[in-house]
């Protein structure tokens, strides 16, 4: 059975002078402030398309790499992992760059990094983004 996750995005103005705010309705988490400059300058307390990207792929990277982990025997201590999109103004998201540490008993680095890269190449959130260069840069932690 699906599920059906819910956000409402308002805006006001132009594109470099208006403002919006976007509100995750199904969660009810918050709402959160996004314009123009948040987006392609400096964030300054506002959110943007591409973080909420980065959270969405970071979320469920994470959770396809712990759950295809835990299918083979190894469920994860600890998952911890970091995406950075990048926007380029007129052009849009250009790159995707994944960072993850763990903690895995039993594992070698060589079998983390492969379990990792299986995930990021079939996590939900990479299949939908697949249009865009997504790199990893994976490792047990020490």
């Amino acid at each position: 059975m699906a599920t059906t996750r819910i956000a409402n995005a308002h805006w006001e103005g132009s594109l470099i002078d208006g403002a919006g705010r976007v509100s995750l309705d199904s969660s009810n988490a918050g709402a959160f402030d996004v314009n123009w400059a948040s987006r392609a300058e400096s964030p300054d307390g506002r959110t943007s398309p591409e973080e909420l990207i980065a959270a969405a792929h970071s979320t469920c990277f994470s959770m396809a790499l712990s759950h295809g982990l835990a299918g083979g025997g190894h469920a994860p201590q600890e998952v911890d992992t970091k995406a950075e999109v990048d926007f380029v103004a007129g052009t849009g998201t250009t790159e995707i760059r994944l960072t993850v540490r763990a903690r895995v008993e039993g594992l070698s680095n060589d079998e983390f990094v492969a379990a990792a890269e299986d995930a990021k190449t079939n996590c939900p959130v990479s299949l939908a983004l697949k249009a865009v260069p997504i790199t990893l840069d994976a490792a047990l932690k020490e």
